[in-house]
């Protein structure tokens, strides 16, 4: 069972997963190397741990009536990262088809009419998602990034996400390899305290630069790994430009991305007032409707956030 629909399309809403790689770390106690979980995909333990992961999620949405967006675990799958993890580019490639191939996996398991599932392949920042050095021309974005997402057309994910994007010209590259390659692409972008990007543009400003030099523009846009307190104060009510932000995976902390790098210790932060902040949210963005967490999130974050949003119409 497929649904053809994207959440800009869809009057459902869609939640998806809280943050993986924090769970990984700060919960189950493993090591992360360079942040990476697609190096998991490795052993039947480690796609073990991922079907027992997503359940989880799945659980709630099955319990909330919505659907679910299975992004896959390909943050840190590109060449720069795979090198320092030790992978060929061979290596590098099965992984990618092996981490949408087990997403497609758990959709056969779960999906049913009142729960639809999307492929979302993930594809992160070529550097740190926080800090921009050796950024690339849209041209060299586009070129770098480009292998990862034909290989997720071609195992057949339904729509490719470009998280934590941190600057203008990274993320255009997505967008025209995704419009080359004919796949639905979803630009995520990441802000600093005063609700920028870390090169200085603002949220809309960012948002109607891709608009306008993409080849084709970006199915719908998220923000992802800042705080809503981070950036709400930038979205000012009625302006079009918001109807172009239809997901939000938050972090869990108010710290700044300085001081979460710092930090040898989880923040969780607070879930109810995640779930009250997302609330107001869908009072500024009219087409919110994909309901996720980033760093420091976890199952409790997304039943709260369930909880004050679903039965609240957005405006």
């Amino acid at each position: 069972m497929k649904t053809q629909l994207l959440p800009h399309q869809s009057t459902l809403p869609f939640i998806s997963d809280g943050g993986q790689e924090t769970t990984l770390v700060y919960h189950e106690g493993m090591d992360l190397p360079c942040f990476a979980a697609f190096p998991l995909l490795k052993t039947s333990e480690g796609r073990d741990w991922f079907r027992q992961y997503y359940n989880r999620y799945l659980a709630i949405a099955r319990q909330a009536g919505v659907g679910f967006i299975l992004e896959s675990p390909t943050w840190r799958a590109s060449p720069d990262w795979a090198d320092k993890l030790g992978y060929s580019r061979a290596e590098l490639q099965h992984a990618n088809r092996e981490a949408i191939g087990l997403m497609h996996e758990i959709r056969e398991a779960n999906e049913s009419p009142n729960t639809p599932i999307l492929v979302s392949g993930c594809v992160g920042p070529r550097g740190d998602g926080y800090v921009i050095r050796d950024a690339m021309t849209a041209g060299e974005s586009s070129e770098y990034h480009g292998p990862q997402l034909r290989i997720y057309r071609d195992a057949g994910a339904d729509l490719v996400t470009g998280m934590t994007i941190n600057y203008l010209e990274e993320a255009l590259g997505i967008a025209n390899a995704a419009a080359e390659l004919r796949i639905p692409c979803v630009i995520s972008f990441t802000t600093e305290t005063d609700g920028h990007l870390p090169d200085g543009h603002s949220l809309r400003e960012a948002i109607e630069s891709v608009d306008n030099l993409a080849l084709t523009a970006p199915a719908y846009y998220m923000i992802n790994c800042a705080h809503p307190t981070h950036f709400a104060d930038q979205l000012t009510s009625g302006e079009d430009w918001l109807k172009r932000i239809v997901g939000l995976r938050a972090n869990a902390s108010c710290k700044s991305h300085a001081e979460l790098d710092a930090s040898t210790e989880l923040d969780p932060g607070d879930p109810v007032a995640l779930g009250v902040q997302y609330r107001e949210l869908r009072e500024l963005l009219p087409n919110l409707n994909v309901l996720g967490g980033c760093c420091g999130t976890d199952h409790r974050h997304i039943e709260s956030i369930c909880d004050h949003c679903l039965a609240v119409p957005a405006s």
